[in-house]
């Protein structure tokens, strides 16, 4: 028999035929168009660049805060104010060294051994006093020969040239020996002893044997403002303090100047003289010495501490432009120790820097705080 066809079977295998093109696409989907292709390929190149450049500014941003921060940081802080103004005043103080009137070192004019002295340090010699009787074994040294003298004296019986030369011998001979002894050259104090009994003393300035300091007027140097130069007279008197007698007050007189400015300092050198006959006053000292002077322009008062001691000279710190360092050379008047008075160099609207650092330099950029602001985040 012929066997028929099935239907059935016929339909259950057209599954099998398709489940083996499976990975076919079915007819009815349509390929992408080349321009969407190309719209989605932009898009994704735009995203890759927009990312691309938002790394790099980031970067470039971040670079540049870093340096903002680095340079902040690295500027130093300080604290600015105006200058407070000075009252006017018509005077002045300045430091002066004291010095004894003479002071003068005293050596030996020949050799020998020490045998006595009779002052010690502190004691009052009047001028011609002996201050040491050196050894006088000159003569066993050759400097003196008993037996010339005598021959020498024996010898002008016989002629009266012979005695003046033998007396003029004599007279050298007495003066030699005379050198044995050392005597003060003027009223003074002796502030210095160098030698003891029995040491060898040589001659010339090698070794100093006493010191002597004429104390009776003490001389007082100071060095005057170049500004206040033209101010002060010869003859002017001036007020002395010391700290050893603060209840008391010295009078003084200026009696010489240098008549030339110090081009180091910018300052006039003067010199006072002080009457210490009662020697209640000690070369040495430092003195406060007290100028009377018209006051010929405005005065500003800083704090001592924004003083700034260069070789140039002095100077004050100020801020320009904000945040700009500015160094400017002042000239100062009266000095209390907290607080001094700029004669010249500062105007009422400076900002100065109350205490600056020692590397401070022109044109250096600056981090600024006003005093308002550090107190209030000091009492936070």
């Amino acid at each position: 028999m012929t066997p028929q066809s099935n239907p059935n079977q016929q339909t259950a295998s057209q599954p099998s035929s398709h489940a083996a093109h499976g990975n076919e696409p079915p007819l009815n989907q349509k390929p992408i168009s080349p321009r969407i292709a190309l719209f989605g390929v932009a898009l994704v190149l735009i995203a890759a660049c927009v990312l691309a450049g938002y790394g790099i500014l980031s970067r470039k941003h971040d670079d540049r805060v870093l340096a903002d921060t680095t340079n902040q940081l690295a500027a130093p802080t300080v604290i600015t104010a105006n200058p407070a103004m000075g009252s006017p005043t018509g005077s002045f103080v300045l430091p002066g060294n004291v010095s004894a009137y003479t002071d003068s070192p005293i050596y030996a004019r020949t050799s020998g051994y020490l045998t006595h002295w009779y002052f010690d340090i502190g004691a009052k010699v009047s001028k011609g006093a002996l201050q040491a009787d050196r050894y006088s074994g000159l003569v066993k040294s050759d400097a003196v020969s008993r037996q010339d003298t005598d021959t020498f004296v024996s010898q002008a019986a016989a002629s009266a040239a012979a005695v003046k030369s033998a007396q003029a011998n004599v007279q050298r001979l007495k003066e030699l020996q005379s050198f044995e002894k050392v005597y003060a050259p003027f009223d003074a104090v002796v502030t210095a002893r160098n030698i003891d009994t029995g040491q060898l003393i040589n001659q010339g300035a090698a070794n100093e044997l006493f010191h002597l300091q004429a104390i009776q007027t003490l001389r007082v140097y100071a060095n005057l403002p170049q500004v206040y130069s033209g101010s002060v007279k010869k003859g002017m008197k001036i007020d002395l303090n010391f700290v050893e007698h603060p209840q008391k007050t010295y009078q003084g007189t200026l009696v010489r100047t240098a008549d030339a400015i110090d081009p180091s300092s910018r300052t006039l050198l003067v010199e006072i003289d002080v009457d210490n006959r009662a020697g209640e006053l000690l070369p040495g000292s430092l003195a406060q010495a007290h100028f009377k002077t018209p006051t010929t322009a405005p005065t500003f008062v800083v704090p001592a501490a924004a003083l700034i001691f260069r070789r140039e000279g002095l100077r004050v710190g100020t801020v320009i432009n904000g945040n700009v360092a500015h160094l400017v050379p002042v000239v100062i008047g009266e000095d209390d120790g907290a607080t001094v008075q700029i004669v010249t160099g500062l105007s009422a609207g400076d900002l100065v820097i109350q205490d600056p650092p020692d590397s401070l330099i022109e044109g250096e950029k600056l981090s600024v705080e006003s005093p308002a602001k550090v107190a209030v985040a000091g009492g936070k």
